[in-house]
């Protein structure tokens, strides 16, 4: 099963590219930059990649972040993930950048912009592999940097494919950034939103609702909400689940204990993806094997996770025929 699911064309909706910065780059960068670490080695920084909840995540994953400083470090940032989730069989790849975080380090748009465009480019020439990307705003943040942030962003609009939201969901509502949602949609962008991690299934309302968004990040928690349930199948809602992050934010305890069995069973559009697969134990190979090890999951029920994430990823349709063909020849 192990090569099937490796071979198998797989395409990645939920990725936040800062969360991909393993500890060998995370040293690399911080040696180019003069940033100094907390940490002597590469195993003292897995050994802190022990969480207790979302929040025991962010401040690590803040703090790795701080060695990103130029656009040639967001460049060799996306290209390190590009490079092995193709290895993996990884053929598009949609990922969440965090603005706001890096402005408050005083390091501009332009720079991270630039890098991860540039990235981009060379992933499709070099890799064949397609991207998306999506702008996030922190929820933890005032609203109204977030909109600041959407209007300093107007020379990168086009090269948007979706605006998100992340960061801590506790205490955080969608229904906090409506004005921010409604100006990407006014612009034409689409939107996605994480809802229904730590947060309520009623988060996962306002996200629909409020937000008109056409994807719920991660979504688990629905199974509270039988209605919710039953709209989220009946509206064809994709929801992309991480099991491996869900696992080690302690979102659920094992892998066993994981609710996507009950999800698929409910009916529900789902996809399998990575999160922050530096921090959570793997990329899409690792999480998809995962699994398959806590589920028997068949290669048929694979198929279809793969089908639902090509089917839902913001690409052309002759890019979707494209990946449809490579799915059905892995058959």
């Amino acid at each position: 099963m192990h090569d099937f699911l490796k071979r198998l064309p797989k395409a990645e909706l939920h990725l936040h590219i800062e969360g991909s910065l393993e500890p060998e780059l995370m040293f690399a960068l911080a040696e180019r930059n003069g940033v100094s670490l907390p940490y002597a080695s590469v195993e003292e920084v897995r050994s802190a990649y022990d969480f207790t909840d979302l929040q025991s995540f962010l401040d690590l994953y803040f703090q790795g972040m701080s060695v990103l400083r130029t656009a040639e470090d967001f460049h060799d940032l996306a290209m390190d993930y590009f490079r092995r989730a193709s290895d993996e069989g990884v053929v598009h790849v949609e990922m969440h950048v965090d603005p706001q975080a890096h402005l408050a380090r005083g390091v501009e748009l332009p720079v991270v912009m630039e890098g991860l465009s540039l990235a981009r480019r060379r992933a499709q020439r070099e890799l064949g592999m397609s991207t998306a990307l999506i702008m996030a705003f922190l929820r933890d943040r005032p609203a109204e940097e977030a909109i600041a942030v959407m209007e300093s962003a107007a020379p990168y609009w086009e090269m948007l494919d979706a605006v998100g939201l992340d960061s801590a969901e506790r205490g955080n509502p969608p229904a906090k950034f409506v004005e921010v949602f409604e100006r990407a949609r006014q612009l034409g962008i689409a939107r996605v939103a994480h809802a229904g991690e730590e947060g309520p299934p009623a988060y996962i309302r306002e996200a629909l609702d409020l937000l008109d968004v056409s994807r719920i990040d991660h979504g688990v928690r629905c199974l509270e909400d039988p209605d919710l349930v039953a709209r989220l199948r009946d509206e064809g809602v994709v929801l992309t689940v991480c099991p491996l992050s869900n696992v080690r934010l302690r979102v659920v305890e094992r892998m066993t204990d994981h609710p996507l069995p009950q999800l698929l069973d409910a009916g529900l559009r789902l996809t399998l993806n990575s999160d922050d697969p530096a921090y959570f134990g793997g990329g899409m190979l690792a999480n998809f094997t995962a699994c398959h090890e806590a589920f028997g999951w068949s290669k048929e029920i694979f198929i279809q996770l793969a089908e639902t994430a090509i089917d839902a990823a913001f690409i052309s349709e002759a890019r979707r025929l494209e990946l449809h063909r490579q799915l059905a020849a892995c058959h």
